[in-house]
């Protein structure tokens, strides 16, 4: 099916021609190698062509076929402009390690750009956006050659099996796997969400392992009580990104649970999935969200005027959410506390659904990992439009979506009145798709109808402000007193002081601009240790010693951002005009950080003076080392800067005193990920050869 889209393709446009540059087939027909050079008319401004000089952009693909390893790899690179752009891409077909019957579809790509005429970034929108209808059009077009084939009558194909000389000669010392009968493509191959389909249904020789080993496998009495129904290939996605986090944060991994909520969110992606959980997790030990509901006190306005409750539980015992908006003064509050306090106490409400699914986990007998949310209209006007309400609610939805995903099971608006479609318009684009499909919308007294409020919620536990007999004792709201408003310099040092509540700092580094940490040290023999997570981006840590101080910090303008912004700031303390062993030396071998790992380490200082921490920009691939493709890595990398990382960090200094030469007090230097983890262990690896833990 891939080969028919050759030499050229109706649904790609841009793919003009192609010609055969070289081909090779081994004696035995189980390699096939093709290398082609692709013809492409680039959707691009014709004033850029004209600059550029081209009508045509040419690309080399090579396609390499194992019919013995039952493997397609594709790579591709661009011959046209490769001295100032460089263009990467690889895709795999291959056999799902699950299911024999499935096919797994792998693609990476990379992109570097390094001088197009001053048009740089015109150039990199115009990649991601012609890289991104090409995925989507993958699986369509595939889809569209199979079914041609279909058509055809081509609805299978044996299996690859050595020629009869071969098979003589190796039949005295090897036993041949036994060829499965073909059979027709399975419909049901498309429903599960796979790109493509494997012809072939085969079994294993008793000599493999095969899959459905306990350690594939989770149990099915612990899926059915805490998870859900899992198609064999959500349990596979569950199991292959537990492992990748035990590998890469190892003993702080989020429960299954939690996990699955962020797979959902993105369709059981993986490669997505792992994204927004790493960043998820950096984001609430920089926020120290694990400690919300046990350290923070919300203050008294929101206790007297936040009109939002919990209330039972739903008919799926999912716990009840209420709402009253249309009672709540937006402006008051915002006046009164600002974004910051708002956000915080939305983010308690949001920990404490998570414990209460838990709880009804217990109760009920079976998995309830969202809750349902009522929300009352009944007084919504045109003050609840004040644009910086609406602009605190679309950020406190923002960070709610990215870190709090598949938790809402139901919301049911009550009460709509005739300025809600203006909120609506406003808010609705800042609402993933899957999020939006459960929301349920109700006009006037039409809740109390069929198909209304009796259909989600048990009669008994109706609100007693909607008709119910359930007393509700969630506040009433109300305006809030003006003598309670506050200046916007005392909202922004509140704000300030709610997240900043943290050990940790946060940094950014750019290529050619690392961010350093300057230690001074008197006494030999002290401890230097660290804890540092690598929120985006991979970077080079390194330790240097100096006997004299280097000169102030230069902070640096492409850092800086906001207190509360993720990016955190840059300092560069190495002078240029010093020289790595005669100004400094490095005490400690480099250590390449991966983006997603949280890293724990110690140095035991031998001299006093000046010992500087460095995190620096490591231009190597991000997807280099892993055994999991990270397929949108390279839109990842073309929707921001490619050349920027950023980290978060905390260290601190044992003193020669209190060290002794005993490695037990490390111990206190390791960092809890999230409280999410069902276990968390110390980092005690940290040795004075700074062994690192990840």
């Amino acid at each position: 099916a891939y080969e028919r889209r050759f030499p050229t393709c109706p649904l790609i446009p841009m793919f003009v021609a192609s010609d055969t540059v070289s081909e090779y087939k081994s004696e035995d027909e189980a390699i096939h190698v093709i290398e082609r050079r692709c013809k492409l008319d680039i959707d691009a401004p014709r004033l850029l062509k004209k600059i550029a000089g081209v009508d045509y952009v040419y690309f080399v693909q090579k396609n390499s076929l194992n019919r013995r390893e039952r493997t397609l790899h594709i790579e591709a690179y661009n011959e046209t402009f490769s001295n100032r752009v460089i263009i990467n891409e690889h895709c795999c077909y291959t056999v799902h390690p699950d299911n024999e019957d499935w096919t797994c579809f792998e693609q990476s790509a990379s992109l570097d750009i390094k001088s197009f005429f001053g048009f740089e970034s015109t150039v990199e929108k115009i990649a991601m956006k012609q890289y991104t209808s090409n995925i989507k059009k993958g699986k369509e077009i595939i889809e569209y050659y199979l079914k041609q084939l279909e058509e055809e009558g081509i609805t299978f194909i044996p299996r690859w099996t050595p020629p009869v000389a071969c098979k003589l000669e190796s039949s005295t010392s090897h036993t041949r796997r036994p060829v499965s009968p073909a059979i027709n493509i399975p419909d049901s191959a498309t429903k599960e969400g796979l790109n493509n389909k494997e012809i072939l249904n085969t079994s294993s020789s008793p000599s493999e392992p095969t899959a459905g080993t306990p350690d594939d496998k989770l149990d099915a009495d612990y899926i059915k009580r805490y998870l859900g129904d899992l198609t064999p290939m959500q349990e596979s996605c569950l199991i292959r990104l537990r492992q990748w986090l035990q590998e890469t944060h190892k003993g702080k991994i989020p429960k299954d649970e939690h996990i699955l909520r962020f797979l959902r969110a993105r369709d059981f992606n993986i490669d997505k999935a792992r994204e927004i959980l790493c960043q998820s997790l950096t984001w609430r030990k920089q926020h120290q969200v694990d400690y919300i509901l046990d350290t923070w006190n919300p203050p008294q306005v929101l206790q007297d005027y936040y009109a939002g409750g919990w209330h039972h539980h739903d008919k799926d015992g999912r716990p009840l959410y209420v709402l009253r908006l249309g009672q709540m003064d937006t402006k008051g509050l915002v006046r009164a506390l600002g974004e910051e306090a708002l956000l915080r106490y939305v983010l308690s409400i949001n920990e404490e659904g998570l414990r209460r699914c838990e709880e009804n986990t217990k109760v009920f007998g079976r998995p309830i990992s969202s809750w349902t949310c009522l929300v009352d209209l009944e007084g919504l006007n045109m003050r609840h439009l004040w644009r910086p309400g609406v602009k605190a609610l679309l950020r406190i939805i923002e960070v709610v979506e990215a870190n709090y995903p598949e938790t809402l099971g139901r919301l049911l608006i009550l009460r709509a009145p005739r300025v809600f479609p203006v909120l609506w318009t406003l808010v609705s684009p800042f609402i993933d798709d899957n999020t939006r499909k459960k929301f349920l919308i109700y006009a006037g007294n039409d809740y109390q109808g069929p198909g209304g409020l009796l259909d989600y919620i048990d009669k008994e536990i109706i609100p007693d402000f909607l008709g119910g007999e359930c007393m509700c004792e969630v506040p009433e709201g109300g305006l809030v007193p003006k003598s309670l408003y506050r200046t916007a310099e005392e909202l922004e040092n509140e704000d300030i002081k709610l997240w900043t509540e943290t050990i940790y700092q946060s940094a950014s580094v750019f290529k050619g601009a690392p961010h350093e940490v300057l230690i001074q040290i008197v006494d030999a023999s002290s401890v230097i240790t660290w804890d540092f997570d690598v929120c985006k981006g991979d970077i080079v840590f390194n330790i240097f010693h100096s006997k004299r101080a280097p000169q102030p910090p230069k902070k640096d303008s492409l850092g800086a951002h906001s207190i509360t912004s993720p990016g955190g700031n840059n300092v560069q303390l190495i002078d240029k005009v010093w020289q790595l062993g005669r100004d400094y030396s490095m005490v400690e071998s480099p250590l390449i950080c991966k983006e997603g790992e949280s890293v724990q380490g110690s140095h035991v200082t031998r001299w006093p003076g000046f010992y500087i921490l460095q995190w620096k920009f490591h231009s190597m691939p991000a997807c280099a080392t892993t055994n999991l493709p990270r397929v949108d890595d390279v839109l990842a990398s073309l929707q921001v800067s490619s050349h920027k990382c950023k980290v978060m960090y905390y260290t601190e200094v044992i003193g020669s005193e209190d060290f002794r030469g005993s490695m037990t007090s490390l111990e206190s230097s390791h960092s809890g990920f999230s409280q999410l983890s069902a276990a968390t262990t110390s980092s005690s690896q940290s040795h004075s050869s700074s062994m690192i833990s990840r």
